[in-house]
């Protein structure tokens, strides 16, 4: 529908989005380790990493060679790999975009532990509507929606440049391509749209971050914001008005005895 290319919306809480740039490098990482170790090694890490279903709600059992974790941590570790560079590229694009002001927002340690519970429930809700899988769970998607709905409450008026059809380039308010990617989200999960392509993981994670924005959002950061240019309307200035009689100072001949005035600089 649309690539995420750029937003200008400049931090005004933190200095540098570390987390965002961690969670993008150890997703990398991951990736390039299974890619290096080769088909088996590739297809054993999905196994022993990937988040399955029945294997977690024990009506099935993984074969001993790749139980390399205890289940439940499963929740967590399949977020962090990758079917093929372009399901890396993708996911970590839209959290390069947009992750960096949703952790100005939250502030560093509640962003990670934002978006490790986004993760989580992406695996949960889709582990709650296909209880008895047994096909492997992987990629960043459910914590990247998390993510995603996270920006469009906090700034959905913030201009983004998106590719459009992946080839127009636009400019245009959050709100739009991000509330048609939720809507589009909804609609291939109630239509059960690819098998390729987890849409339950999606809808776990946009419902966790939506409400995880706002109980964990750093206090006076607004909901709704715009760009910074917006800036409410300051009283006008008014000149104050005198409650006492004025003392006229002294002629300027006249010598002032005792301690002079102060003056004081920024």
């Amino acid at each position: 529908m649309f690539i995420p290319l750029y937003d200008t919306n400049r931090l005004r809480h933190i200095r540098l989005q570390y987390v965002t740039i961690g969670l993008i490098a150890v997703n990398t990482l991951v990736y390039l380790i299974t890619a290096i170790g080769g088909e088996n090694f590739s297809n054993a890490a999905v196994l022993g990493l990937g988040f399955i279903p029945s294997v977690v709600h024990d009506t099935a059992e993984l074969d001993p060679r790749f139980v390399v974790i205890p289940e439940s941590l499963s929740y967590l570790s399949y977020s962090f790999l990758h079917a093929d560079i372009f399901h890396l590229g993708g996911n970590m694009l839209f959290l390069w975009v947009f992750g960096d002001n949703v952790e100005d927002a939250l502030g560093h340690i509640r962003y990670l532990i934002f978006y490790l519970l986004c993760a989580v429930a992406g695996a949960a809700f889709q582990g709650l509507i296909a209880w008895d899988s047994q096909v492997p769970l992987i990629g960043a998607s459910g914590a990247i929606a998390g993510v995603v709905v996270a920006y469009l409450i906090l700034y959905p008026r913030v201009k983004v440049w998106v590719l459009a059809f992946a080839r127009i380039p636009l400019r245009i308010p959050a709100f739009i391509p991000l509330i048609l990617w939720v809507l589009f989200q909804v609609v291939m999960f109630a239509a059960g749209g690819e098998d390729q392509i987890s849409w339950a993981c999606h809808i776990g994670g946009i419902i966790a971050g939506a409400v995880l924005v706002l109980i964990l959002r750093s206090r006076g950061v607004p909901l709704f914001a715009g760009p910074d240019e917006d800036v409410a309307p300051s009283a006008p200035n008014q000149q104050p008005v005198a409650t006492e009689p004025l003392i006229p100072d002294p002629p300027a001949a006249t010598p002032r005895w005792g301690r002079g005035n102060a003056s004081s600089s920024d």
